[in-house]
């Protein structure tokens, strides 16, 4: 009972997260990029169906919706027609996204497409990265602390702990910690100079 509390409480919590920005695309406020959207829900939604078969249970589900909710995104930029602009890079990392599949095939064990997927996950955070650095006022701390408590939500309510259920969760909760406080360390900054 208490796992599926707090995946419940992590569904909502992705709800909560996502709903301001995706009010913001169909208002025409956020024009995101179609093709960063349909990466980052691939990869999503791939780890969800890896957690779920290594036994992730209840604690993959939240994974598993954020998965869909981000393609959902990507398909309204595409709708409002936001950016569409694909580079090489950016068809490297569907790719690549796109290899973890057969990995998992070939050998059996979701644990190695998991790991591919979150080194994508995680790459995918330079330019977002980058671009806070020079503009830490451009980027929302609530949404990212929202996907901190997710993730640790998510954690929580696995049924099994191994490298592939817990792996996705644990490396992007701490990287948007890592952001968040990298985003306060340079409003610091910006005030003082």
């Amino acid at each position: 009972m208490v796992k599926e509390l707090f995946s419940g409480l992590a569904v909502a919590i992705t709800f909560i997260a996502f709903f301001p920005y995706i009010r913001a695309i169909i208002a025409g406020r956020t024009k995101p990029h179609v093709f960063s959207w349909i990466i980052w829900g691939t990869t999503t939604f791939i780890v969800f169906l890896a957690q779920l078969e290594d036994g992730g249970g209840v604690g993959a589900w939240p994974i598993g919706i954020s998965g869909l909710i981000t393609l959902f995104i990507a398909f309204l930029a595409y709708l409002k027609k936001s950016d569409i602009t694909i580079t090489r890079v950016d068809w490297s990392f569907f790719v690549a996204a796109m290899v973890s599949i057969p990995v998992w095939y070939v050998t059996s064990d979701p644990t190695w497409a998991v790991i591919l997927l979150t080194t994508i996950d995680v790459i995918g955070f330079g330019p977002t990265i980058r671009k806070a650095f020079a503009h830490p006022y451009d980027e929302d701390v609530t949404f990212f602390a929202l996907f901190v408590l997710r993730n640790v939500l998510v954690i929580a309510a696995l049924e099994n702990y191994s490298i592939a259920t817990l792996l996705f969760p644990a490396v992007i909760a701490a990287v948007c910690l890592l952001f968040i406080i990298m985003i306060i360390h340079r409003r610091g900054a910006f005030r003082q100079g």
